[in-house]
């Protein structure tokens, strides 16, 4: 970096959005998918930026910033825009007090206020599923219930704003380190290792089990929401918390006009002050009933 560079405002420097352009991206995300950037996260933005700016063969981020909002690219590029500065972080059995409860308790309690109907469907929706470790999660687990118990089948959706991570979860294929905290008997039951001489090693989920999850792309910010309104279980973990009040009171609203009578909103153990306004029973932390 040049001695010039170095002595220029962060605003002025051309491999920097203006303070102009990431209030405007600020404004823009937040509007559409409900996350709020605030100037500690302008770094955090840019960095992501740079792979989009290099993908677009511009210069700077400043030219980034000309392209989006003064010469028209923002209609195609704002896919690529919510991509980039969304975060997803995830993980196999992630929280793992909660597929506890699913299995000690949902699902039972779930399963006998339809006990008169024959081999019931479970519908659990991963309303922000990231690449698809969680809904793998919820499928591993129910799998196991289903081949004991023999008397329900289930079905999984995972939703996410990105495009990106949906394309992951549908591919299924994921780092051999991430699925540590997968138990050694599901690995051998449900992954797939396939090692090759000077790659790092992947594993992918088994057919079997990717059969019964399907994603989609879902905003949460939108008004409606094209998803079944009988829905048994919804995880929506460690995504409130970069919304607003009145967006995270609008979200859950949404979300529990989808649950079925005696279904269940499971929340992240980070967004235990979230659920205090929920009009749910709770069940346990973080975890609330339709009644």
């Amino acid at each position: 970096m040049s001695n010039l560079a170095r002595a220029l405002p962060v605003s002025a420097d051309p491999d920097h959005l203006s303070t102009a352009d990431f209030q405007r991206i600020s404004s823009l995300i937040g509007e559409q998918v409900g996350i709020r950037l605030p100037p500690t996260k302008r770094l955090m933005v840019e960095g992501r930026l740079r792979k989009r700016m290099r993908a677009l063969e511009l210069n700077n981020l400043r030219a980034y910033g000309d392209y989006l909002f003064r010469q028209n690219g923002l209609d195609s590029e704002l896919p690529f825009l919510i991509n980039a500065v969304t975060t997803n972080k995830t993980d196999f059995f992630r929280e793992p007090e909660h597929f506890h409860l699913m299995e000690k308790l949902l699902v039972p309690e779930l399963l006998t206020l339809r006990a008169g109907e024959r081999n019931p469907q479970l519908k659990i929706w991963s309303a922000a599923s990231s690449t698809g470790a969680e809904a793998y999660t919820i499928a591993m687990v129910l799998a196991d219930m289903a081949a004991q118990r023999r008397d329900f089948r289930f079905a999984i959706l995972g939703t996410d704003v990105s495009t990106e991570v949906l394309a992951q979860g549908r591919r299924a294929v994921y780092p051999a380190e991430m699925i540590a905290p997968v138990p050694q008997t599901m690995q051998s039951r449900y992954l797939m290792f396939a090692r090759k001489a000077g790659i790092r090693p992947d594993i992918r989920i088994a057919p079997e089990l990717r059969r019964l999850v399907r994603f989609g792309r879902l905003n949460l910010m939108s008004d409606t929401y094209r998803v079944d309104r009988d829905v048994d279980i919804i995880f929506l973990r460690n995504v409130l918390i970069y919304f607003d009040k009145p967006d995270q009171a609008a979200v859950i609203s949404r979300l529990i006009g989808h649950l079925r009578p005696g279904g269940y909103l499971l929340l992240g153990h980070s967004e235990s002050m979230v659920g205090t306004s929920i009009t749910m029973r709770q069940v346990a932390p973080s975890v609330f009933q339709k009644i």
